[in-house]
């Protein structure tokens, strides 16, 4: 029976949950609201790509950032200043006049939410161990993907009968609550002595990452032979390089490659990147399809999926659980393998559109899939790495995963063949179940489970 949490434990995993929480809930209400904001502010699908890629590209090149900014400043005071920057440029958003506006304002939103997620896994890893941890990431899991029926639902309301821009601003009450419980918390927050950030690093990292994103978005409307396109591919693998040379040698690098010795680590990593381009492409497709392809309004786009978050919080919390005492490598296995074979439900989708009949049971094998996927791949990552560098691996996962969506979302223009009509929700449904699939087959093949612990009621004769 696993033991009851203390008080500051309650705390730090509701301060987790929230700190991530507006982050999820960002995410969910962009996908639902950008056929609104395109027919407001126009730009067609580069624009749409780049609202969603903007944010991305400063949260995959500084989220490594934030795990050296948690050892230098401490994770509280890092969380902190992420929640009131995210809740400041959420502000902007809402106030963007045009496209460029709006992504820049996404784009330092990103900046902020960097400084979120990471720093929320942390203070779990650094407060819960082995079975414990492996339960709280659990619940963490389970509780941020109530964000997943919040924003869609919130979302498309607000897109259906107010504006878009109010949806945006649905995360100041839990920008809020969240800074009132680090003040009840009371904690000192801990630092690391000598630790510095790698600004060389942070440097490189967000030209590989701006500049390739930008060659594979515009290459559409440019053509490959633009040598704006090729010029900007270059800088962006010639940076993207040197900045892994630095990690190589750098005295504090911000990525250590020292951790992707760790076997479970590097696996699980590589399934992550695999598993959420899946999550992107998908989030992003259907999101835009229900609405431009299917004729549904924004609401009922956001309800689409509902079933997919009911079935995780109901369940995540109690496949966290089981994983810390089975051992994850069954989930991550089985988990991708049966969102791709939800994923290839979609094909069914027909010109003769029914949710009930071509969406539906999509929605409910992904969702089983889902569920059992993500409780046991975070906690499989985080648990393979010793407590004091738990926030640069929390770190160095999130930015995989967060650059994975960033590149497919950057690739969508040639993954559906230029438009998202019903060719290309099809094309993209296809790709999007042989990354699942590949993310299943790399946890079988790389993922080691630990011996369990021996039972506390187990003494010697």
């Amino acid at each position: 029976m696993a033991e009851p949490m203390t008080r500051d434990q309650r705390l730090v995993l509701w301060i987790a949950i929230l700190g991530s929480f507006v982050s999820f809930l960002d995410g969910t209400v962009v996908t639902v609201a950008l056929p609104a904001i395109q027919e407001e502010l126009g730009g067609g699908l580069t624009t749409q790509q780049w609202v969603v890629d903007a944010y991305l590209i400063t949260l995959g090149a500084l989220i490594l950032v934030a795990g050296s900014l948690s050892d230098v400043l401490g994770r509280l005071r890092v969380l902190t200043i992420g929640l009131i920057g995210f809740g400041v440029t959420s502000v902007a958003i809402a106030a963007a006049p045009t496209p460029e506006f709006l992504i820049v304002a996404r784009a330092l939103q990103g900046v902020a939410g960097a400084l979120l997620v990471p720093s929320s896994l942390a203070l779990i890893t650094a407060n819960f161990r082995d079975a414990a941890q492996a339960r709280a990431i659990g619940i963490w899991t389970a509780a941020t993907t109530a964000a997943m029926i919040a924003g869609p639902v919130l979302g498309g309301l607000f897109v259906d009968f107010a504006s878009w821009r109010l949806a945006f601003l649905i995360n100041v009450l839990p920008l809020a609550i969240t800074l009132w419980l680090i003040v009840r918390l009371g904690h000192r927050d801990q630092r690391r002595p000598g630790a510095t950030v790698d600004l060389l690093g942070a440097a490189l990292c967000a030209v590989g990452l701006g500049a390739g994103v930008f060659a594979l978005i515009e290459q559409s409307t440019l053509g490959w032979g633009s040598p704006a396109i090729w010029g900007s591919l270059t800088l962006g693998i010639a940076s993207f390089t040197a900045f892994l040379v630095r990690q190589r040698f750098a005295r504090q690098p911000m990525m250590p490659l020292s951790l992707f010795r760790v076997r479970n680590f590097w696996t699980g990593n590589l399934a992550t990147a695999f598993v959420y381009a899946a999550l992107s492409l998908n989030g992003f497709v259907m999101g835009v399809y229900l609405q431009q392809g299917a004729g549904l309004p924004a609401t009922l786009a956001g309800l689409a999926t509902l079933p997919v978050t009911i079935l995780m919080i109901l369940f995540s919390s109690r496949v966290g659980a089981l994983a810390g005492r089975w051992g994850s490598r069954v989930f991550m296995t089985a988990g991708p393998l049966v969102m791709a074979a939800g994923v290839l439900l979609l094909l069914t989708v027909s010109e003769d559109f029914s949710y009930w009949w071509q969406v539906l049971p999509s929605v409910l094998v992904f969702g089983v899939g889902l569920t059992l996927t993500v409780a046991p791949l975070t906690s499989t990552i985080l648990g393979s790495i010793e407590e004091s560098r738990s926030g640069i691996a929390s770190a160095v996962n999130n930015a995989v995963a967060r650059v994975a969506g960033l590149i497919v979302i950057a690739l969508l223009a040639t993954i559906v063949g230029g438009a998202l009509d019903l060719p290309g929700f099809h094309r993209a449904a296809v790709v999007t179940a042989v990354l699942l699939a590949a993310g299943g087959i790399v946890s079988f093949l790389g993922i080691r489970d630990r011996a369990p612990a021996p039972s506390p009621d187990r003494t010697s004769a």
